[in-house]
């Protein structure tokens, strides 16, 4: 008996990590309709870090556990699913989703619960208070509308186009996007002469540049992501439009160029410096963190199936800051949440992040780049 107790006593000691038992992440993300080709990525992407991850120790010996869901680009099936995530699999905290309105969907389910999400979603009303309810327990990977307007801004400014035509989708990205132009256009100097939307779906968007050809701007801005972004670059070209078309930040992806063809030449838009990794001088402080995630995902063979793209860093960024919270604090929701808010100088794929109470993403503008389509490539615009 003594011989089996001592064996047994070993055989805890001598454990893998992997027989820990796991922490569990939930992580959510478009994996069917129309923004699967961003969400089935960010998927591998983010079962690619875990793995790292795990493969590293884990957390204090624990291994991360995925539980991988698709929310189908519906709010109401990403609702119930978080409420899954949360009173069933009892996760420790949750990536995800997709677009700025299932994450809306969630946010008062999580921030009720209290437990952490770190959000891969474009929008800014996921991590704005007042009239968008509290963001305490949320926060989001991709740098803020806001910031990619503020970048965008600065590059107009530099080339001197002030009187600027707006076309933005009707959907909730496309009006936070044209929100937050509006609100800053007057402290760069930046006029919106007119403004236009289509509907994310729309397939023809014509009339609308005709219309903001007509009150002659120096240059256009769209504001959306997906097919739509494309079909308006082709828009403009078939109309003979000669204004430089700029795209915001959602766009910085092989398939733009891909489906807007010749058109996307010398279209504009801000970006991750993921796009332009090769570019990057040695004593730029992302350069090896880019490096390494570069060649993990094509070690996997993703990039045969799906291209890096401006998006692909956002869960890997997600997953790494919660990581290195739970080594500092844990578990515990109240914990981990502060210290997923105390992040200080993380240096992710897509930029150093800054996190505090009234900044839940924190990126600024220098973790953004203007890159410009030249010979069917993303380049840096000079």
């Amino acid at each position: 008996m003594k011989k089996v107790l001592f064996f047994l006593a070993l055989l805890c000691f001598t454990l893998p990590a992997s027989a820990a038992a796991p922490i569990k992440i939930g992580a959510f993300f478009d994996l069917s309709g129309p923004a699967a080709f961003i969400g089935t990525p960010t998927r591998l992407v983010a079962q690619m870090v875990v793995e790292k991850i795990n493969l590293e120790g884990g957390i204090d010996g624990r291994p991360l556990e995925l539980i991988v869901s698709d929310t189908e680009g519906d709010p109401a099936k990403a609702a119930n699913i978080a409420k899954k995530f949360l009173y069933k699999d009892q996760v420790a905290a949750i990536i995800g989703p997709t677009r700025t309105g299932t994450g809306m969907s969630v946010k008062p389910i999580v921030e009720k619960a209290g437990i952490p999400i770190f959000m891969t979603v474009g929008g800014d009303p996921v991590i704005m208070g007042g009239k968008f309810g509290p963001f305490t327990s949320v926060f989001k990977s991709p740098q803020r509308s806001s910031i990619a307007v503020k970048r965008l801004f600065i590059h107009l400014q530099e080339k001197g186009l002030t009187r600027v035509g707006l076309l933005s989708a009707s959907d909730s990205f496309g009006k936070d996007g044209a929100s937050w132009m509006e609100e800053l256009a007057p402290q760069y100097g930046i006029e919106i002469v007119a403004h236009e939307s289509f509907g994310p779906k729309d397939t023809d968007m014509t009339a609308q540049l005709t219309n903001l050809k007509n009150v002659q701007p120096q240059a256009l801005v769209c504001w959306t992501i997906g097919p739509a972004g494309a079909i308006v670059a082709k828009n403009r070209v078939q109309l003979g439009i000669d204004l430089p078309l700029f795209q915001c930040h959602g766009l910085p992806d092989p398939k733009y160029i891909e489906l807007a063809g010749s058109a996307a030449e010398g279209n504009r838009m801000p970006s991750t410096k993921l796009m332009v990794a090769d570019e990057l001088p040695d004593s730029d402080p992302q350069k090896k963190v880019i490096e390494e995630f570069l060649r993990l995902y094509q070690e996997k063979g993703f990039d045969r199936q799906f291209p890096i793209n401006t998006h692909s860093g956002y869960a890997w960024d997600a997953i790494m800051i919660v990581a290195e919270a739970m080594k500092k604090a844990g578990t515990k929701p109240q914990a981990l949440r502060a210290a997923i808010e105390s992040t200080r100088n993380h240096v992710g794929v897509s930029g150093i992040y800054n996190l505090s109470p009234e900044d839940h993403n924190g990126l600024d503008v220098d973790s953004m780049v203007i890159v410009e389509v030249k010979n069917a490539k993303f380049t840096l615009a000079d």
